[in-house]
């Protein structure tokens, strides 16, 4: 890409009032962003929606210019690629949202069209079973090798991160600043490996004010890069459900991890689940059915399940089952020392859970693909 080409690219992104949708619009009329800073004020003012303060913010681009001109030099300075809208290399499921961003700055080697992204999303009060849920949903999914797409956040955010790069797996940090500096940064050393293990995200210039507001404007992009947004954890309020929302609005799949209706970071997702903006999450089935992954699976491949909270009745039982396995049920309660009334419904609790199997003879064992 040319200087010339990105610095009218990157101008056009700063100058005050020309978000991503008046920029398509811009473009669209005049044919090129190139041909915008040449056009006469009273040729863009017939442009529909642009009024005469945009006209002269437009016009009037000196500083937008010299701004932009010191971005490249960062951007050369640091290896950071920006990618317009326009570009061959900018994300293809960006590009499909109306509001992705003009100019998308990135560190790091990534394949942002791989055929399967989906972003994890969550609270930064992550509970251990939040945390539990969120490994388990990586490390069960990356037989299918997607990109693991989240914001670096405390919490579900920085869990997902880290278990994509412990199993192998691409990740993609979506910041809400430049890439001039890191928040949280404590989380820099993740944010080192994400670059070399995939890429650190941000539609911001660097030197960029750092503001709250910023993350609602990353959420967007967060959903906009994957094909499905999954929440882990979440209270009535939360970026997440802002996550969640905006991917709804892009017609892209939403999954959320049902609680009980006491865990107070349960009731957002639980809101999701129940006003159907979200499909629960139950087995890994769910994600792969509903995104058409199960074609890619080995035919012997039968899916596990995400959660692994037992009773205590459940896990002595499954213990019995792992020392000898298949077993009769009469060898059974003789093991755990409990009558045939209580084992009974407790083993046909895990079989409806796709725990366990019954074989004939009244004999039991555990399903080989269960990872327990």
């Amino acid at each position: 890409m040319e200087n010339k080409s990105l610095l009218n690219k990157i101008a056009l992104s700063l100058i005050p009032k020309v978000g991503p949708v008046i920029a398509r619009n811009l473009v669209s009329y005049i044919g090129s962003v190139d041909g915008i800073f040449k056009e006469t004020a009273g040729r863009l003012q017939k442009i529909p929606n642009i009024g005469t303060q945009l006209v002269s913010n437009i016009t009037n681009n000196k500083k937008y210019f010299e701004k932009a001109e010191k971005e490249i030099e960062f951007i050369i300075k640091n290896n950071i690629n920006a990618r317009f809208y326009l570009d061959n290399d900018y994300p293809v499921r960006l590009k499909n949202c109306p509001d992705g961003p003009m100019v998308l700055y990135t560190k790091g080697n990534v394949d942002f069209n791989n055929t399967k992204v989906i972003s994890i999303v969550g609270t930064r009060n992550a509970t251990e079973i939040g945390i539990e849920n969120c490994k388990n949903l990586v490390k069960n999914i990356k037989s299918h090798k997607p990109i693991i797409v989240s914001g670096l956040a405390y919490g579900i955010d920085i869990c997902a991160h880290n278990t994509a790069l412990e199993n192998g797996l691409d990740t993609i940090a979506v910041l809400g600043h430049g890439l001039d500096n890191l928040y949280p940064s404590i989380h820099k050393p993740v944010a080192d490996k994400i670059s070399s293990n995939g890429a650190l995200v941000s539609d911001f210039t660097s030197e960029a004010k750092f503001l709250r507001t910023n993350f609602v404007r990353r959420n967007r992009i967060i959903a906009g890069l994957s094909d499905a947004t999954i929440v882990v954890e979440s209270a009535v309020k939360g970026g997440a459900l802002i996550t969640a929302d905006i991917a709804n609005s892009y017609n892209r799949d939403v999954f959320a991890f049902p609680g009980r209706v006491s865990d107070k970071y349960s009731v957002g997702c639980n809101k999701l689940i129940k006003s159907n903006k979200a499909g629960l999450i139950e087995s890994i089935a769910d994600i792969e059915y509903i995104l058409g992954w199960e074609q890619n699976l080995p035919k012997n491949n039968i899916q596990t399940k995400l959660f692994v909270e037992f009773s205590e009745d459940e896990k002595i039982i499954l213990s019995a089952l792992k020392d000898s396995n298949p077993v009769t049920i009469d060898i059974i309660c003789l093991k755990v020392n409990m009558p045939s009334s209580k084992v009974s419904p407790v083993l046909l609790s895990l079989e409806f859970q796709g725990v366990v199997a019954s074989l004939p003879g009244k004999a039991y064992k555990i399903n080989s693909t269960y990872i327990y």
